[in-house]
């Protein structure tokens, strides 16, 4: 897979979300796509990050901006951890993988000095015309929400 670079089109895909609706993400044309890929339902910084998007969704939704959540975990387990933590936004399941290796977010991570392969946490903001317009390869999950709210109000 080419690794995918600011200006490119964003790869389609259709993926269910937390309700077992199915999304494209032709879906959106015509509006602000926030595609932020997430290690894990429920662990500390995944929640940290859904959360703060959570606290700027009005914002968001005030600026023309969607908010996609994907991972690999269930719609089960994606419905159960929106409903927690009230997300307002779509979390969509990649269970069998293909989004993340589309999106080229699947590859060896490590934690504690222990090697594994997992989805990292990156984002990508998808303009109107379906673009991608930046790439976040290094998230903090307590800044993300304000620093994609900041970027689109630059119009990149």
């Amino acid at each position: 897979m080419a690794k995918l670079e600011i200006g490119d089109k964003a790869p389609n895909f259709i993926l269910l979300d937390q309700n077992e609706a199915s999304h494209s993400l032709t879906d959106y044309l015509g509006k602000w796509i926030l595609l932020y890929f997430y290690p894990k339902d429920n662990t500390p910084g995944c929640t940290k990050e859904a959360c703060e998007l959570r606290n700027s969704y009005t914002e968001y939704n005030k600026n023309n901006i969607t908010i996609l959540g994907v991972s690999t975990d269930s719609s089960k387990s994606h419905k159960g951890f929106a409903d927690k933590n009230n997300l307002p936004f779509t979390l969509l399941a990649d269970s069998d993988k293909k989004v993340v290796t589309l999106y080229n977010v699947q590859g060896v991570k490590k934690i504690f000095g222990k090697e594994f392969n997992g989805t990292k946490r990156i984002s990508y903001l998808i303009n109107p015309e379906g673009n991608i317009a930046k790439i976040y390869l290094k998230v903090k999950p307590t800044e993300h929400a304000s620093e994609v709210i900041a970027d689109v109000l630059k119009k990149i």
